[in-house]
């Protein structure tokens, strides 16, 4: 990870394979029709309504402090997204999820991971949840659509896997992978973001395999 140089307003962006591929099209291909801002390396409790200075200088170490360089991991960038609320708003809505983490073994299905927003939002929309690596089960919204399958990568091993992301009201269902290629356990994040409030909430999951003998036994 590096840091920009915030002495000048700088757009830093790192384009997936799919929009390499539309911009080596052509502009008419690579179009940007959607875009989300976040305050990640914004530190608030720096803020300082004691400067000896005055009310110009409240905010000045905040307004000096580096701008994070763009990743592509969504478990470390874009987490505190940024959003408009109606002016007459006294309480932020806060997203939670229950249950928080999930241990499962291969082969189950869970129903009423549940979510609900304190403070109101996000009933008209409802809830986009992305499942990190679809290499350990399948998400359904409830009620939802199908999810669709699209390219993340792992920064830390720039392994390409496959993430899933599906849209739901209220409650998901996670059903863990029949096999688990290597035999051992394999975990993973669910990150459920509200599609009014911007809020976000995450669910750990670790799906472990099942030994022969329970396997013959079930069989």
């Amino acid at each position: 990870m590096g840091f920009l140089d915030n002495s000048s307003v700088t757009v830093d962006a790192i384009l997936t394979k799919k929009g390499r591929e539309l911009l080596a099209q052509g502009r008419d291909k690579f179009q940007i029709t959607q875009f989300a801002l976040a305050d990640d390396e914004v530190d608030y409790e720096l803020w300082n309504p004691a400067h000896n200075l005055g009310s110009d200088y409240y905010g000045i170490i905040i307004e000096n402090m580096p701008v994070v360089e763009a990743i592509t991991d969504e478990n470390y960038s874009m987490k505190y997204k940024l959003l408009s609320l109606p002016k007459t708003t006294t309480k932020l809505p806060v997203i939670s999820a229950s249950p928080t983490s999930i241990t499962i073994d291969e082969g189950q299905v869970l129903t009423g991971i549940n979510v609900t927003t304190r403070n109101g939002g996000n009933a008209d929309l409802g809830y986009t949840a992305i499942l990190l690596n679809k290499d350990a089960g399948v998400i359904q919204g409830n009620p939802g659509v199908p999810g669709n399958v699209s390219p993340i990568i792992n920064i830390s091993s720039y392994n390409t896997n496959q993430s899933q992301t599906v849209v739901g009201r209220s409650q998901f269902t996670f059903r863990s992978t029949s096999f688990l290629a290597d035999r051992a356990s394999l975990s993973t994040r669910m990150i459920i973001i509200g599609n009014e409030t911007g809020g976000r909430v995450e669910v750990d999951i670790v799906v472990n395999p099942v030994n022969d003998i329970q396997v013959r036994a079930t069989v």
